[in-house]
């Protein structure tokens, strides 16, 4: 922990099992957000927060509720997911007797979570939750969710003569390794903290080993840069 981002500031946190109870009922039907992807969220958001002097009573509702309106990545509305999200979050926290003066904060680090809203995270709490949810897009982790995702909506898992974009631009509406040239590899360019950043630089190496092993499988190796 830096000097000077200290302690993460101590306020009441909601209650997690609460918040657990409710992300369940509002959950998608999609594996790649599930309520083991809202957890893995949650417990990044810890950590980084604690890493980073941000508050929890803001941070830990905003991880959980992150998702409770999530639509399919082929939905024409993908791209208000992370509003309608923070609007539900926003009116189910005032009912449970969240002080007025977090909902708001609360309700712009949902929203700003999200690549497709384009929403700038302006505040430290929403870019340690908009961190933590894309660490999940890298990974070991990473690769199983752009998997899970690109098999749901019938997309092959590489182009047989190009597998690893070399002479192309990739097309990850058709391909799921194309996913990765696309988009996840620069995950870690999108990051605000010094902790997820040297989180990201681990899960990034393992993605390219993991295209390494690929190439090796499929007898055309990938790009080395």
């Amino acid at each position: 922990m830096s000097e000077a981002s200290g302690a993460p500031r101590a306020h009441p946190v909601p209650d997690e099992a609460a918040l657990r109870a409710f992300i369940l009922t509002r959950l998608p039907a999609d594996p790649a957000h599930d309520i083991a992807h809202v957890e893995r969220v949650v417990a990044n958001a810890r950590r980084i927060a604690a890493a980073e002097g941000a508050d929890l009573a803001i941070v830990i509702p905003a991880a959980w509720l992150h998702d409770c309106v999530s639509y399919p990545k082929n939905h024409p509305d993908r791209a208000l997911s992370s509003r309608h999200a923070a609007a539900l979050a926003s009116d189910w926290l005032r009912d449970q007797g969240t002080p007025p003066e977090r909902l708001a904060a609360i309700s712009h680090a949902i929203a700003a979570h999200s690549f497709s809203a384009g929403i700038t995270a302006e505040t430290l709490e929403a870019r340690v939750v908009q961190d933590a949810d894309r660490l999940e897009a890298i990974g070991a982790i990473g690769i199983a969710r752009c998997l899970m995702v690109g098999g749901a909506l019938g997309r092959p898992l590489y182009r047989t003569d190009d597998p690893f974009c070399d002479n192309r631009e990739p097309d990850d509406q058709r391909f799921s390794i194309d996913h990765f040239y696309r988009k996840l590899f620069h995950v870690g360019e999108t990051l605000h903290t010094d902790t997820a950043r040297r989180e990201a630089a681990h899960r990034v190496a393992f993605m390219r080993a993991f295209l390494a092993q690929l190439g090796a499988e499929t007898g055309q190796a990938p790009p080395t840069d």
